[in-house]
C-alpha cells in the first residue's frame, strides 16, 4: 500500500503516535491517556498502514522510534497543534470573541460611527469588522440573505412591515436641516416648519433611491395636514445645495448631517422644527449572537 492510500488518518491516531513516542512504550502512553494498551496497539498499526511506513522498531525489550516515526514526529505535532487552535478559535467564535462581523455602514454624523468600531474593538479585540458600503435598499437585501450580520439604517420605522423579514433596533436620532435660498423670507426663520415650507418646491430624491427616508417625509407632511408641492428631484447633496443657491425659481430641500453642515454661498441652513431621523440597526429576527450583542453594547455605550 502507498502512503496516503487507505482510511482517513484520525487526530486520536497522532495524538496515540505522539504519546508513544514521548513516553517510550505503548503501556505508558495508554496510562497517559486513560485508556487500554491494546487500543493504542491497534491504532498504531491502522496509522503505519495508512501511511505505509513503520513508526516504531519494536523488540520484547523496548519500543524507539524508527527512522520515518523520527521524521514524522514534528509533522503530527503541528498538526495537533494546528487542530486545537482552531478548536480554540471556534470556540471563541461561538462565545462572539473571534471572528468576522459583517456590517452594512452609513456615514457620520461626526466620529460617531469610529467611535462605535472603537468601543467594538475594546470589548471584543479579536473580532474583526467588514464594513460594507451599499444602498439603503441592497443594505436591507443583505442582511436579510445573510450576507451581512446587520446593517445600520436612518429612518426605518419600528413599526412591523416597515422592513419585511427584518427587524429594526432604534439606536439614536439625529437633527434635520433645511436647506432654501439665502434671500427667501423663510430663511429669515431661525427653526422653519413643515407648514411653512410646503408652500415652496420641495427637492427630494425618488421613493426608490431611499424607501426609509421617503417615508419619513412624507408621513410628516401627512401628520402636519399638509402636501409639499414637487420641485427638482434631489441629486445630491452638493449639486442639489448648489441648485438652491443658483436657480431663479426658489426651491427647498431636507438633509441629514454626514460630515458637518456643508456651506454654500446663497444658501441658508436652518434646523427643521419637530423632526428628527432616527437611526436603526436592522437585524433578522430572533434572540441576537454573541457578535452582534458585543455590536449592540458598543452602539449604545455610544449612542
Amino acid at each position: 500500500m502507498n502512503a496516503g492510500e487507505g482510511a482517513a488518518v484520525e487526530l486520536r491516531q497522532l495524538r496515540y503516535f505522539v504519546a508513544v513516542a514521548e513516553e517510550g512504550g505503548f503501556g505508558r502512553a495508554a496510562e497517559r491517556l486513560g485508556i487500554v494498551q491494546s487500543a493504542v496497539s491497534q491504532q498504531i498499526r491502522r496509522l503505519e498502514r495508512a501511511w505505509g511506513v513503520e513508526l516504531f522498531e519494536r523488540t520484547t525489550r523496548r519500543v524507539r522510534l524508527s527512522g520515518a516515526g523520527e521524521r514524522l514526529l514534528p509533522e503530527a505535532r503541528a498538526v495537533l497543534a494546528a487542530a486545537d487552535r482552531t478548536a480554540r478559535v471556534a470556540a471563541d467564535i461561538a462565545a462572539g470573541d473571534d471572528g468576522i462581523l459583517r456590517l452594512g455602514g452609513i456615514h457620520g454624523p461626526g466620529d460617531r460611527i469610529g467611535r462605535v468600531l472603537a468601543a467594538l474593538s475594546a470589548g471584543a479585540p479579536r473580532l474583526r469588522v467588514r464594513l460594507h458600503r451599499l444602498p439603503v435598499t441592497r443594505r436591507l437585501e443583505a442582511v436579510r440573505d445573510g450576507e451581512l450580520n446587520a446593517a445600520l439604517v436612518r429612518a426605518l420605522p419600528d413599526e412591523p412591515g416597515a422592513a419585511p423579514g427584518l427587524e429594526a433596533l432604534p439606536l439614536w436620532s439625529d437633527p434635520l436641516y433645511v436647506a432654501l435660498p439665502e434671500g427667501h423670507p423663510l430663511a429669515a426663520d431661525p427653526e422653519p416648519c413643515l407648514e411653512r415650507l410646503a408652500r415652496l418646491p420641495l427637492r427630494l430624491a425618488p421613493r426608490d433611491r431611499n424607501p426609509p427616508f421617503h417615508a419619513l417625509v412624507a408621513g410628516a407632511f401627512r401628520a402636519a395636514g399638509v402636501r409639499p408641492a414637487a420641485g427638482p428631484p434631489f441629486t445630491d447633496l452638493q449639486a442639489t445645495l448648489t441648485a438652491i443657491g443658483t436657480d431663479r425659481e426658489p426651491s427647498w430641500t431636507l438633509f441629514y448631517e454626514v460630515r458637518g453642515l456643508p456651506g454654500i454661498p446663497r444658501v441658508a441652513v436652518r434646523p427643521l422644527t419637530g423632526l428628527t431621523v432616527t437611526t436603526s440597526l436592522a437585524v433578522r429576527p430572533g434572540p441576537p449572537g454573541p457578535a452582534l450583542r458585543h455590536l449592540l453594547r458598543a452602539l449604545h455605550a455610544v449612542g
